[in-house]
């Protein structure tokens, strides 16, 4: 018993560590296997990390469906950018060592029953340590009460509507912008370019991020002093826009703005050839910017605009990151395209879709590597107050989640390539403006400034 219990100071300070984690040792000269249990998982508890050998990040996967364009281009860019967390910066950096990143992803089938119960799997039975969503703002809002539920990080880089960050959820955070700021730097840019051009057409898939980016976008127009001439939606899935058109060229807009994903992008633009509606602009969300969107078209394309989180040829690095006083992570934009490729096995360049999804990766890495936790609550406070900088530029989100960081670019079509038309601090080349008439375009004239 002397040997067990020597001092009262030292049975003290013991007394004061159990009691720290919950437990209290009554009998000051007796450890019993409850006070030893206790002091053992007390720390563990001290040092959650510890254990902690590989980082795995759960994906329900637009692989095929209406979304699997923009799906597989976010699959090469998460691919990408943990291809370079593990093999040039050594792993994420946690408990003093490095731990590589996983990935483990399905296909959702680009729908919303599929999105809920992969995340319901990937929790539950993968067990992964963050969820990232589906692409789209439809498929990114279904799975988010099911992330609510298991207090599960949900990390969203496809999901653009505002709607997203205004029902409270705590654990979702975005990396896309919000769509409401989608075409804001379409109309700034056409009112510097010709304050003339006054009538604009409002034409958007019925959809939840298109319904949000027309908001934004006729909200803006009336501030600029331009007049909607035209404000219609169309059902998701459609076949035919004739009618729409239709209406829309009696109105006589000098430019028009709409879209809402990569099928109906394409529809749109085609059937405004049929009819010979020529306008002195035309911009349309989340196809335009995709490389199939020219593949598809051809020569119909030039000139048709689309605004963009990314596009090759921005300038970001770590000298404009310690500029603007800010922490740098990531690969360089050539590495990130060349990983990209890897990733995917083809000689594509990657698009805004990539990037974002890219950039989600590097995002969740510098927040657990600062929260020095996986704990997905502690992740999320350490995003809430994250600012970074990487190849896709800024990165910061407000109080909802929602991403207040990043700034949109503009692309138009140049003679089958992407040409960033602005922001001017980020283009790659000059506005053509107004658009060659489709007829012009078929008899082989191209988008390019002169």
């Amino acid at each position: 018993m002397k040997r067990v219990c020597q001092s009262q100071e030292k049975s003290s300070r013991f007394e004061y560590i159990l009691s720290q984690g919950g437990f209290i040792v009554k009998n000051r000269c007796f450890i019993g296997i409850i006070g030893f249990v206790s002091f053992v998982f007390l720390l563990l508890g001290a040092y959650p990390s510890a254990a902690v050998e590989k980082i795995v990040i759960g994906h329900p996967a637009c692989l095929s469906g209406k979304y699997a364009k923009a799906g597989g281009q976010a699959i090469g860019g998460i691919k990408a950018c943990i291809k370079w967390i593990n093999d040039s910066y050594g792993g994420i950096k946690i408990a003093g060592k490095k731990v590589p990143l996983e990935y483990k992803y399905y296909d959702c089938e680009s729908k919303k029953e599929a999105v809920t119960s992969l995340i319901e799997r990937l929790i539950t039975v993968d067990k992964v340590n963050v969820v990232f969503s589906a692409y789209s703002s439809g498929l990114t809002l279904a799975g988010a009460p099911v992330t609510e539920k298991y207090k599960m990080l949900y990390l969203d880089h496809g999901g653009a509507s505002d709607r997203i960050f205004q029902q409270g959820y705590k654990y979702i955070v975005q990396t896309i912008g919000p769509g409401t700021r989608y075409h804001m730097g379409t109309l700034d840019m056409i009112h510097k370019v010709d304050p003339k051009a006054k009538k604009v057409a409002l034409a958007y898939e019925d959809s939840e991020f298109a319904r949000m980016t027309l908001q934004g976008a006729e909200k803006h127009a009336t501030e600029l002093g331009y007049k909607v001439v035209f404000k219609r939606t169309y059902p998701k899935g459609v076949t035919d826009l004739t009618p729409l058109l239709s209406e829309l060229k009696m109105a006589n807009p000098d430019l028009v703005i709409g879209g809402g994903h990569y099928e109906d992008g394409q529809l749109f633009c085609r059937q405004m050839a049929d009819l010979d509606i020529d306008v002195k602009a035309l911009s349309l969300v989340a196809s335009a910017t995709l490389p199939a969107y020219y593949r598809a078209l051809g020569s119909m394309a030039e000139g048709v605009m689309g605004p963009s989180h990314w596009e090759y040829g921005v300038k970001y690095s770590p000298k404009a990151a310690k500029k603007a006083v800010l922490e740098w992570i990531g690969p360089g934009q050539d590495a990130f395209v060349r990983l990209f490729k890897e990733a995917l096995g083809k000689d594509i360049i990657p698009d805004y879709h990539a990037a974002e999804a890219g950039a989600q990766v590097l995002a969740y890495v510098l927040a657990i590597e600062k929260a020095k936790s996986i704990d997905p609550t502690k992740v999320r406070d350490v995003l809430g107050k994250l600012w970074f900088m990487s190849f896709y530029g800024t990165w910061g989100v407000d109080e909802t989640g929602k991403q207040i960081g990043h700034s949109m670019v503009d692309m138009q079509w140049q003679g089958s390539k992407r040409i960033i038309v602005w922001p001017p601090d980020a283009a790659t080349g000059k506005l053509y403006y107004p658009l060659p008439t489709f007829t012009d375009k078929a008899k082989g004239t191209l988008a390019v400034p002169k």
